[in-house]
């Protein structure tokens, strides 16, 4: 069994006494709310044509005007532009984006989705809510307090990233 919050600050202070473990608490409530997460959609794409990083890859260019960067799509998603350049790959190579040169910028490329990635995003996206609305159904009233905290939390680790 792992150790309560109050054990592991506990354990800390013992070998590094002085340490701020108040970090922790955020983060380790942070990280517990998305295994939740994940666990509830779990059996969404079980045997599902996407992952979860894929869906989340496909769903703003879904509706985007116009094709994206693949660079301003990685910080979009908050996530390393290695990492979606790999995703990306993968999409592409199953016909659901296309990947062109920019123009403008023979360094990088442009993305959009395909007819058949939109249907794809159609049918599976609409799921993907349901199961997190029922997931989220018992906030209620304290819906917007929550909306706002995570708001104020990303403004201030978006203030130390710079």
């Amino acid at each position: 069994m792992f150790p309560s919050p109050a054990e592991t600050r506990a354990q800390w202070a013992a070998r590094l006494p002085g340490l701020d473990t108040s970090p922790m608490e955020v983060v380790a409530a942070l990280k517990h709310a998305v295994g939740l997460l994940d666990q509830a959609l779990d059996p969404l794409y079980e045997g599902a044509c996407l992952t979860p990083a894929e869906i989340g890859t496909l769903v703003p260019l879904r509706h985007a005007a116009r094709p994206l960067i693949a660079r301003r799509l990685a910080e979009r998603l908050g996530l390393s532009p290695a990492g979606v350049s790999k995703t990306l790959a993968k999409l592409e190579k199953r016909g659901l984006i296309a990947r062109t040169p920019n123009p403008a910028d023979r360094r990088s490329v442009l993305v959009t989705i395909t007819e058949a990635g939109a249907r794809t995003v159609d049918d599976l996206f609409p799921r993907q809510l349901a199961t997190e609305g029922e997931l989220l159904a018992g906030l209620g009233a304290d819906r917007e307090w929550v909306l706002g905290a995570l708001r104020r939390l990303v403004e201030v680790m978006e203030g130390n990233r710079r």
